[in-house]
């Protein structure tokens, strides 16, 4: 028995929003950061999701909240490790959801686009201040979010365009793959330029 159980009685909510990302050419990634970075934004709710369970299965309610990003549904250049843990984010919290139907246990995906929080380095703040990226202020997020878990969503996609590329990337992925590709010198550019450990 976990200490939640013993203390609390158990946990109606896990939200898995912890996260680390690396603006990076991919060959030129620290291997080690790309370890850190899987650990914390994949398997650290992977193994969360895994203590809260049983519980949550016993008592027949319960709800786990990943906090992903569109960066789980579109593959952005130099992004390719943070896009790969949140496509795995994404695929677990489908692939749980389906797993756990009929138990009374819910599986919400959150998909929300860039948020002005520190997990962004100062080169990624100015690549939205340019209009590269759209960033939205934490506290709207927050409240969608919660939105999102008081409506029972399987899925919430905050912020426009970008939640119709992601359903686009889906099906028509070459027509963002010529729309991205023609912004990969620029991001390169901005990668070049940052300081190390932005």
């Amino acid at each position: 028995m976990s200490l939640v159980e013993r203390e609390w009685g158990g946990l109606d909510v896990l939200a898995n929003l912890a996260g680390v990302l690396d603006f990076t050419a991919y060959q030129e990634e620290d291997p080690g950061l790309l370890a850190r970075l899987l650990k914390i934004n994949l398997e650290a709710p992977m193994q969360l999701t895994r203590a809260v369970l049983p519980g949550m299965i016993e008592r027949g309610h319960g709800r786990i909240v990943n906090v992903g990003s569109m960066f789980g549904s579109i593959g952005f250049p130099l992004f390719a490790t943070y896009c790969a843990s949140k496509f795995g984010l994404r695929g677990f919290s489908q692939a749980l959801r389906r797993e756990l139907a009929g138990t009374g246990v819910g599986v919400t995906y959150v998909s929300p686009r860039g948020v002005r929080t520190p997990l962004n380095p100062p080169v990624v703040h100015a690549m939205a201040d340019r209009g590269l990226m759209r960033m939205d202020l934490p506290d709207p997020v927050a409240r969608a979010i919660v939105r999102a878990i008081e409506g029972d969503r399987k899925e919430a996609y905050l912020g426009f365009p970008e939640g119709l590329f992601a359903r686009l990337n889906g099906i028509l992925p070459g027509l963002v793959d010529r729309a991205l590709v023609r912004q990969v010198p620029t991001l390169t550019a901005f990668a070049r330029e940052a300081e190390p450990g932005d």
